[in-house]
């Protein structure tokens, strides 16, 4: 496949062979960049940790705290977009380049085209989706049992179990869709001057060409967050770093052909 922006933007050459050892080799440069700067993922992971937290505190503090099970599993969903600095520092590693905080900064601003922009704000208009649908969830099956810090404990009966099925049935459709439209996308975005339909093109046309492999990966990446958001979110400042600089080499080597 061969998708350009402009005539005089080199073809993106989608590799079709991506192998489990791929994601083992993404996985070991990704805590390899992580051990080499880890000033970056714990300054960028920081956020994350910060803002889950304070989520946390503030729907209890509300009476609301049912709702942090919904919002913090779309939580993952910003994960992509959050580790844009990341891709940064590995393509800077990569290419011998300095470290510098202002330039890592300024690389989540995109290529001064603002197309990375307009990929946060599909982001956010998919994670305001999930929201909808979450309520719409809860509407249909605990509907009459209200919600509060005490419905909690609903969770535990036929209906909240129900609920949970299907929520995490409907999240985990909603979360491979934005894998497959942001995993490439993003840190192309970063590296070529290409517009952002062209950049989820490519990601799509990689995630159908790999399907297995890439099912895997965003698989491996759901139950790292997963696992990392258990101890009030403080595993995330190993696991968002890691898997943003792994992701930025599973990239590398999915799109072939050198930037421009």
């Amino acid at each position: 496949m061969s998708v350009t922006k402009e005539a005089n933007i080199a073809p993106v050459d989608i590799a079709r062979d991506l192998s489990e050892s791929d994601l083992r080799a993404a996985l070991a440069s990704g805590w390899s960049d992580f051990k080499a700067y880890p000033a970056f993922g714990l300054f960028f992971a920081a956020f994350y940790v910060l803002g889950g937290i304070a989520l946390y505190f503030g729907l209890f503090a509300r009476g609301e705290a049912a709702w942090f099970i919904p919002i913090a599993a779309g939580f993952p969903l910003f994960a992509p977009f959050a580790a844009v600095g990341l891709y940064e520092v590995s393509r800077r590693r990569e290419a011998g380049e300095p470290m510098d905080w202002g330039a890592i900064l300024g690389a989540m601003r995109g290529r001064g085209d603002e197309q990375l922009l307009v990929m946060g704000v599909v982001v956010l208009i998919v994670f305001g989706f999930w929201i909808i649908l979450a309520r719409g969830i809860f509407a249909i099956f605990l509907a009459q049992s209200g919600i509060g810090t005490e419905s909690l404990a609903l969770l535990a009966t036929a209906p909240g179990i129900m609920m949970l099925l299907v929520g995490s049935l409907a999240g985990a459709l909603v979360a491979v869709a934005l894998f497959a439209i942001t995993v490439v996308s993003l840190p192309m975005l970063l590296e070529r001057d290409v517009d952002f339909m062209t950049a989820m093109i490519v990601s799509l046309e990689t995630v159908r060409a790999n399907p297995q492999v890439m099912l895997k990966w965003a698989a491996i990446i759901a139950a790292s967050l997963f696992v990392a958001m258990l101890p009030l979110f403080l595993g995330l400042f190993v696991a968002l770093p890691v898997l943003g600089h792994a992701t930025w080499h599973i990239y590398r080597r999915a799109v072939a052909s050198p930037a421009v």
